[in-house]
């Protein structure tokens, strides 16, 4: 069998990162879109690379086939009922990997599909829409998977192997939810500050904002980690977030976009979950709690 023969990957999300991957899985294998339009046109855009170049992508829509692999790239809000309106067209031992930001949605999904095999992906592969459309790869990350259900554990060599077929890098992880905890720390630090200046990535380094809020933004979330025995150090997490923030400066936060385009953002998933889970373990969380109001407030403005 051919790679272009191999049952088709359904991406559920045509946002950035389903654009993106999309159109790096789509030269090696069928790629199917199930998107909230009801409309059955074939989805095109241009993906520009990192090396700069760009290439024009054809994505055909959903349908009953039965896919191979179900890759989740909805807001965190809307993931479980994208997934829940698709998944009587989804055969039960099919693997379904979950890419959702922030904390809470994944754990929910797989406690709901118990019984299939569940994976959270967490990436740091940066994607936007920019004004004109295009798809911009706009940083390059590594994108580390691991199972979330018992089914999960047989299914992960042969689920790496097709992620692999976008010739992105993808790592294994047992302990993905370590994994999870280190990605909320990024985009708690990262995403309300990039929303709120209204910037890429590189230029909330340096920002006052940014630079008097921070180290505060750790401390709360590495408190968070230690009370959910997770321990770490609030200068490693803070360390982390510059360095992302460094290696994806050319990108748009997902958290600006929506807030440019007036959607829902996933805040409540990200410092909001902080400010949620302190008051659970009788914490304190006051700046995570100051970057929520101002994003909700800043969306509804």
């Amino acid at each position: 069998m051919t790679e272009k023969e191999r049952a088709p990957i359904l991406i559920i999300g045509a946002g950035a990162m389903g654009r993106l991957w999309a159109g790096l899985l789509s030269p090696r294998v069928s790629v199917r879109l199930a998107t909230r339009s009801t409309t059955s046109a074939t989805l095109q855009y241009t993906l520009v690379h990192l090396e700069g170049h760009s290439e024009r992508i054809e994505i055909g829509p959903s349908s009953n086939a039965p896919p191979g692999s179900v890759l989740v790239m909805t807001k965190a809000p809307d993931a479980e009922s994208a997934l829940t309106a698709v998944s009587s067209h989804i055969p039960p031992d099919v693997p379904i990997i979950l890419f959702q930001n922030g904390m809470g949605s994944q754990q929910d999904i797989a406690k709901r599909f118990s019984q299939r095999p569940v994976f959270a992906a967490s990436t740091t592969e940066g994607a936007y829409i920019d004004d004109g459309g295009r798809v911009i790869h706009a940083g390059r990350g590594t994108t580390w998977l691991g199972p979330l259900t018992t089914t999960a554990h047989t299914r992960l060599d042969q689920t790496m192997i097709t992620l692999r077929l976008s010739e992105l890098d993808i790592q294994s992880d047992p302990d993905i939810e370590g994994r999870l905890w280190q990605k909320l720390a990024i985009n708690a630090g990262i995403n309300p500050f990039t929303a709120l200046i209204d910037c890429p990535n590189g230029e909330i380094l340096g920002h006052p904002y940014f630079e008097e809020r921070i180290a505060d933004v750790c401390r709360e979330v590495a408190a968070l980690m230690q009370a959910s025995g997770r321990p770490v150090e609030a200068q490693s997490l803070e360390a982390h977030v510059r360095d992302v923030a460094r290696r994806t400066a050319a990108n748009s936060s997902s958290m600006r976009q929506d807030v440019r385009a007036g959607r829902t953002t996933e805040i409540d998933m990200m410092n909001g979950f902080v400010v949620q889970a302190s008051v659970i373990h009788g914490l304190d969380a006051p700046v995570n709690c100051e970057l929520t109001d101002a994003v909700t407030h800043l969306k509804q403005d």
